[in-house]
């Protein structure tokens, strides 16, 4: 019966102690059901953490050990169920939703600052919220416990109220949550982080245990502590040092995030996603130095041992020091590690200031930092503006001074992008291309935006219109700031003009500019022809190029147009694989003659180029090296056709073989008797050189767009001349033939085309050289003699000789050298 009562008594007491706990998880949730905001505040806006500095009381580091040292709830606190949409978001994030574990100390970063920003909005109107000595200073401090493996991110901002810590980090409102988890599920599309306020829940990715210290300022310090295992607790804090004010949280990291215990990849963190928070970020770091302590008595035996070894000259000079040095205290310099607070971002987001207030020097050094680039050139040009309209952003971006040596290497296979995307200075991501085409991805910069719809992760952009708005700004201010570089540029400019500009006081600095930049970053502009077609006039402006007429300087389009022939409708050029070869060209001559200007493009990429640019300013361009070519007409020209008819049917029919397509009389030769040129819309004899030079190509398919070859002869020149009347005399002749033959030959080689057979024209080169010298065809080569066997005798002679002397004694030699 005793047996009986006394664990009836325990039963009655277990129950009176569950009941009251159970009644506030109950009343909890009901609050939670029945109060809970539509909209509450994001976690972004509650979290933060930066305090001064730990005190460094050992009551206090000693509880704080204490506390830091555990990875369960406490006994004592308040339980709580996280709500059970929570549950479910948590779970996606910490197994799914988030690909680089990284992001975590961003999410805290940008929690603390936002935070930090409150307290500072009500500061405005209420001085006194602040409060004193060290709660005014309103920073960020990281600090870590390698020791116990923890995480401490601390601020001093608005801080967090008992029930704002329920509502907050265990519960979501609401409206909208459950859509979102179930849209999440199903479709993935992920939509306004900041709505939902999850960015908290990233820690877990890293910790297996997190702490949430805070205090407001209209409450007691609580801690806020969690596994994410569906539970939290929360319990007034009486053993931790007192914040002030503000928020500290404390990450228990588990064992797959022990490299986040490294300062330097803290530092490289903070860097990279935080660098330009309003706020200062401090980390704890720990940094050697050299201190002076007292010599140990051993060290100076040591010493002395090593004098009596020297000579008794240097023992006696140096008594004297010793007697001195006996008098003051023996020391040695020992390698000591302190630890002290490091500004982490010293650099200031001057995107955000008014651009007349920034300085050339505050924009370099912001580039430098930037690009990570800290030579002493600076940038060529920047341009720092504000978008506004149905998107609003801020955007600085900058042309370098030197382009990157692979910056064309792996131009198509590559996507990375140096402009940097920040939204309310927090740093999203830099590995997109979305905001700039790829031929300008050469320019570095940053675009911040408050207004821009992100996902859940913070890592990538939707397909959102506002991205194409961007784009298309972004794209204007480069192509403006590039013109701009080049209307100042005193090179750059006309006559006319050159007189004003010369009178301003930077013409110096700023001349040559332009040309540093084409040589940098030229082809770039010529691949943005290539790809951009909506910006392709805009682009042709900024084209530079050597004519037949420029000096070796560099023109633009909009020069060569003004300095054009009365009459002359088309833009000449020509393509080869360099200047020299090129002024050299026989398709010139005419145009020379005539005082035309021709364009002269050297680069590879330039017959991709003029395949895309047909015109420019309502100006047809025309390569000089294909038919179709229109200059002044001459009197001539029909008695001329006439009177060589009967040369360029048999001279057709003579290269039926060659793939030749017409034998026409040339309107573009002076000096050279004939030319191989192609079809207005094929392959230049420039492009099929550099299509065969390809690794991978097919000489199969090429044949389709090999364009079909004309041959042009000068009927003014006097072998044309010749032939013609040879031709009309005998058209059967073999020697003709053969001298058609090659001359075709020869002008298919100067016309800058790949012979098919080079075997063949070297043979009609020989028989021409022996008819000049007057050899006979028929005379042979002469047969070298054969001695074959006479030298295979010899050396097996010289062979036996040697291995006699090698049997011989060596007594023998020596009486043999001794009769010598």
């Amino acid at each position: 019966m005793r047996k009986c009562t006394i664990t009836s008594i325990l039963l009655l007491l277990c129950l009176l102690f569950l009941l009251p706990d159970q009644g506030r998880k109950l009343q909890a949730n009901a609050d939670g059901d029945s109060d809970l905001p539509v909209d509450p505040p994001k976690v972004e806006e509650k979290i933060g953490a930066v305090p001064n500095g730990l005190s460094t009381d050992s009551d206090v580091a000693k509880r704080e050990a204490e506390s830091m040292s555990r990875r369960t709830l406490r006994s004592n606190a308040e339980k709580f169920e996280f709500q059970a949409e929570v549950s479910r978001l948590m779970d996606i994030i910490i197994n799914s939703l988030y690909s680089n574990k990284d992001i975590f100390l961003r999410e805290l970063i940008s929690n603390a600052s936002d935070a930090l920003d409150k307290i500072r909005f009500l500061s405005l109107t209420d001085k006194e919220i602040l409060g004193e000595g060290d709660n005014t200073k309103l920073d960020i401090q990281i600090k870590l416990d390698k020791e116990n493996k923890i995480i401490s991110i601390r601020d001093r901002g608005i801080g967090m109220t008992k029930e704002d810590l329920i509502k907050n980090l265990g519960t979501i409102a609401k409206s909208g949550t459950s859509a979102f988890v179930e849209k999440m599920q199903t479709s993935g599309d992920l939509n306004l982080i900041g709505q939902f306020g999850v960015g908290f829940y990233s820690v877990y990715l890293v910790a297996d245990y997190v702490e949430v210290i805070s205090k407001h300022n209209d409450d007691k310090q609580h801690v806020w502590e969690s596994k994410a295992d569906g539970a939290f607790a929360i319990s007034e804090d009486t053993w931790n040092e007192p914040l002030g004010r503000g928020t500290e949280i404390r990450l228990h990291l588990s064992d797959g995030a022990q490299e986040y215990l490294d300062e330097f990849k803290l530092k490289e963190l903070v860097k990279k996603y935080s660098e330009f928070i309003n706020f200062p970020i401090y980390l704890w770091a720990s940094k050697e130095v050299d201190e002076e302590v007292p010599a140990d008595e051993e060290d100076s035996s040591d010493e002395d041992d090593t004098d009596e070894t020297k000579s008794d000259e240097e023992g006696e000079e140096e008594d004297a020091e010793k007697e001195e040095d006996e008098k003051k205290p023996k020391t040695k310099t020992v390698k000591k590690t302190t630890y002290e607070w490091e500004l982490l971002n010293d650099v200031k987001a001057i995107w955000l200031r008014n651009p007349k207030e920034v300085t050339e020097e505050e924009y370099t050094k912001f580039y430098r930092s930037l690009a990570k680039d800290f030579s002493d050139e600076k940038p060529l040009a920047w341009s720092h503006f504000t978008a506004e309209g149905d998107v609003e952003f801020k955007a600085l971006l900058f042309v370098p001074p030197k382009a990157p040596h692979d910056l064309y290497e792996s131009y198509y296979n590559s996507n990375k992008s140096n402009l940097k995307l920040y939204v309310r200075r927090v740093f999203i991501s830099d590995e997109f291309d979305e905001l700039l085409p790829k031929y300008l991805n050469f320019l570095r910069g940053l675009v911040d935006s408050d207004t821009l719809p992100l996902n859940v992760s913070r890592e990538m952009l939707q397909q959102h219109s506002s991205l194409k708005t961007i784009k298309k700004k972004l794209i204007r201010k480069a192509l403006d700031m590039i013109r701009k570089l080049a209307d100042e540029d005193p090179d750059e400019s006309n006559d006319k003009d050159k007189t004003d500009i010369e009178e301003s006081s930077d013409s110096n600095e700023k001349k040559g500019q332009y040309m540093k930049f084409w040589n940098e970053f030229g082809k770039s502009i010529k691949l943005g022809i290539i790809e951009d077609a909506t910006n392709r006039n805009r682009l042709a402006k900024l084209l530079r190029f050597e004519t037949t007429k420029s000096d070796g300087k560099l023109t633009s389009l909009d020069q060569y147009i003004s300095r054009m022939k009365s009459g002359q409708k088309d833009i000449f050029y020509i393509t080869g694989a360099s200047k020299e070869q090129l002024e050299k060209s026989p398709f010139l001559e005419r145009l020379t003659k005539k005082n035309y200007e021709v364009i002269l493009f050297t680069d590879p990429v330039d017959e991709y180029l003029m395949q895309y640019l047909m015109d420019y300013e309502d100006k047809k361009f025309q390569n000089v090296s294909k038919e179709g070519l229109k200059i002044e007409k001459d009197s001539k020209d029909k008695e001329l056709k006439e009177s060589f008819k009967e040369l360029t049917k048999w001279w057709k029919g003579a290269l039926a073989s060659e793939n030749i397509d017409d034998v026409k009389i040339s309107n573009r030769l002076a000096d050279t008797p004939c030319v191989v040129v192609t079809s207005k819309y094929g392959w230049s004899a420039n492009m099929e050189r550099i299509m065969q030079s390809q690794t991978l190509s097919d000489a199969s398919k090429q044949a389709y767009m090999r364009g079909k070859r004309v041959l042009e002869i000068n009927p003014r020149h006097p072998i044309i001349k010749q032939l013609c009347e040879l031709v009309v005399k005998d058209p059967e002749d073999e020697s003709v033939k053969q001298t058609a033959q090659l001359m075709y030959q020869t002008a298919l080689m100067e016309s800058g085309f790949m012979l098919s057979d080079p075997k063949d024209f070297a043979s009609r080169i020989y028989s021409s050289v022996k008819t000049s010298l007057n050899i006979s065809p028929d005379v042979t080569v002469e047969e070298e003699d054969d001695v074959e066997e006479a030298e295979t005798e010899s050396e097996t002679k010289e062979a036996e000789s040697s291995s006699h002397t090698e049997d011989r004694p060596k007594d023998y030699d020596d009486d043999v050298n001794d009769e010598l």
